[in-house]
């Protein structure tokens, strides 16, 4: 299978800027490299009706181009459950019975890292388990034997983080995402991953759980994000953030575009342009905070 990168955004809204300079950022790494780039909507949760198509005619619009189909995780139900059915026939996964207040309130495990999970229901007895599955359906977890994993990412080099017990599969029968994004990327040849960098503390977890499923880890690329003036990550209350209310100020997707490659230091037009001068070393390491777009008169400020 021929290698491959990225862009899999979750169908929860319309995509901000911050989400399509990660997207210009996948497409450039991918094709720099001369892999394939692919489409994948991860819509297991938080799924907007609509949403998906919003998403796909901005990445469109701003000249975000991707090979094949799109991939669904709803479509991909029976994947996931063999990858835990593969699990817990080796022992490494148990039911957790937990609610987030419990799990929050529970004093946490002696040398445990902070925000592990406690393992409260790790040893449960066969008798406690059919107890408590009379009061509430049962989360999947792992049944870790790390502590932690250390992974190399492109931009910031080692990383080592939290691994413990993690969810699997929610109690509501969810797939969980360090799971399901494990699996996806596995099976689709995805051997690069560009994402925020929000997203780099879970990346010890989904290692070492493809190592134990006898998956290849990819390439991590984790890129910063767009903040606003405060520090904080955009969202939507920011103000005018999205391809459609710049559009509304008159702003095109064109011109959007051109002030994200601006931030990356790489130069305006079709992304084909920067994709001539990409050098991964040369990107900036902090965050970008969004000046917002506006117009002053005829000239965008």
């Amino acid at each position: 299978m021929t290698s491959a990168g990225r862009f899999a955004p979750s169908p929860s809204g319309e995509l901000h800027v911050g989400n399509l300079r990660t997207s210009i950022l996948a497409w450039l790494f991918a094709r720099s490299t001369g892999r394939r780039f692919l489409m994948r909507v991860e819509d297991l949760d938080r799924a907007r009706a609509g949403a998906e198509a919003e998403q796909l005619r901005d990445l469109a619009a701003i000249g975000v181009s991707w090979d094949g189909g799109v991939v669904r995780q709803t479509d991909r139900g029976a994947h996931y459950a063999e990858a835990i059915a593969r699990l817990s026939a080796a022992g490494l996964t148990y039911e957790c019975f937990c609610t987030r207040r419990e799990i929050q309130e529970a004093p946490s495990a002696p040398h445990a890292p902070q925000g592990a999970y406690p393992g409260t229901c790790r040893n449960l007895t066969a008798a406690e388990r059919e107890e408590k599955r009379a009061a509430r359906p049962a989360a999947v977890r792992l049944r870790s034997a790390a502590t932690e994993a250390t992974v190399q990412d492109v931009l910031h080099g080692s990383y080592t983080g939290v691994v413990d017990d993690f969810v699997l599969r929610r109690n509501d029968g969810v797939t969980a995402y360090n799971l399901a994004v494990v699996v996806d990327d596995a099976a689709q040849g995805i051997d690069q991953v560009v994402r925020g960098d929000d997203l780099l503390p879970s990346t010890p977890r989904q290692a070492y759980l493809a190592s134990l499923l006898n998956m290849p880890v990819p390439e991590y690329v984790h890129v910063p994000l767009v903040v606003n003036a405060d520090g904080a990550r955009l969202a939507k209350r920011d103000g005018a953030v999205t391809l459609a209310d710049l559009a509304l100020s008159g702003i095109s997707a064109d011109e959007v575009r051109d002030a994200l490659l601006a931030s990356l230091g790489l130069p305006a037009g079709p992304l084909e342009n920067a994709l001539a001068v990409f050098d991964p070393d040369a990107l900036p390491r902090e965050p970008w905070v969004w000046p917002g777009l506006k117009r002053a008169g005829s000239e965008l400020a």
